[in-house]
């Protein structure tokens, strides 16, 4: 489907756009954000989600002669809820939310290999760095402020990187099979690729489908054991095939004059997603799926 909508005709992927709304008032209109296509245009990206915000916007309304407006952004690979708004001021009224950290995001991923603990808080910061093996490839990375000295084997405090962000994620385990696992990510902060690099890198557990972050200096498909192997029916020569399973599944805005009441927008993951859940046998608790 990613690779259909990024070759369509701008008026098909505005109707697809449409048809995946999961909820619109006066103010917004929330989507269901599919897979593989990029919120903003760039080099060899041929549609985007902001390209064909005008068409959208006369599709919903025919008098509306302003494009709707992005309030926030999800990677190219994540799928789920993704808000935008009507007019300007509603716009930066919901990105001053998100920037305030006022706006409650909660994300499944599925992970190859649990977490220990199966709850906590990751609190490591992150930088952008240049991959060694590829000079002109640069992904993120931890850049912790501690680390074991050599000599003793005692944690000692580094100098802080000054390229460093500071990155907050809350995770817990939903649900766990031998070698996978099912989990809820809650980034109390909004770095670049946080919840990938937090996940691979600081738990060890990185997110099934992501290559990009499969080893901690080189660019290569992830390696997966044989239990996940057999159960998807895949081969190692076909993993780098895999999607990222990665899903916004809920945002929660702050509403009202006062900001006294709350919006729960809620999707459910996309065909791939559940149907991997499925193999792994991993059960998404009867709570969690309404």
């Amino acid at each position: 489907l990613s690779k259909q909508l990024q070759r369509v005709h701008p008026n098909v992927l505005a109707k697809a756009l449409k048809r995946r709304i999961l909820y619109q008032n006066e103010e917004i209109v929330v989507i269901d954000k599919p897979y593989g296509l990029p919120v903003h245009g760039g080099p060899g990206i041929q549609n985007c989600i902001t390209d064909v915000l005008p068409i959208l916007a006369k599709m919903l309304d025919g008098m509306k002669a302003e494009p709707l407006h992005l309030c926030h952004r999800l990677d190219k690979e994540t799928t789920g809820v993704m808000v935008l708004a009507w007019d300007k001021d509603t716009a930066h009224r919901i990105q001053c939310l998100f920037k305030t950290r006022q706006v409650e995001k909660k994300y499944w991923y599925e992970s190859v290999g649990l977490p220990v603990p199966s709850e906590g808080l990751v609190d490591i910061p992150i930088v952008e760095k240049q991959v060694q093996s590829h000079q002109s490839h640069y992904k993120m990375t931890l850049a912790p402020n501690y680390r074991v000295s050599p000599e003793n084997g005692k944690m000692v405090k580094v100098r802080r990187n000054r390229d460093a962000h500071s990155a907050v994620t809350r995770y817990r385990v939903l649900a766990s099979s031998p070698s996978c696992s099912l989990l809820e990510l809650q980034p109390i902060t909004g770095v670049k690729h946080q919840l990938r690099v937090h996940l691979a890198y600081g738990l060890g557990c990185p997110i099934l489908g992501d290559h990009k972050y499969a080893h901690w200096n080189k660019l290569a498909p992830q390696k997966l054991p044989e239990n996940a192997l057999k159960r998807l029916g895949l081969e190692q020569t076909k993993v780098r095939h895999l999607p990222l399973h990665l899903h916004a599944h809920q945002l929660t805005l702050p509403t009202g004059t006062s900001g006294d009441k709350q919006l729960h927008l809620v999707c459910r993951p996309p065909h791939f997603f559940t149907n991997a859940l499925k193999r792994l046998k991993l059960e998404i608790p009867e709570a969690l799926e309404k």
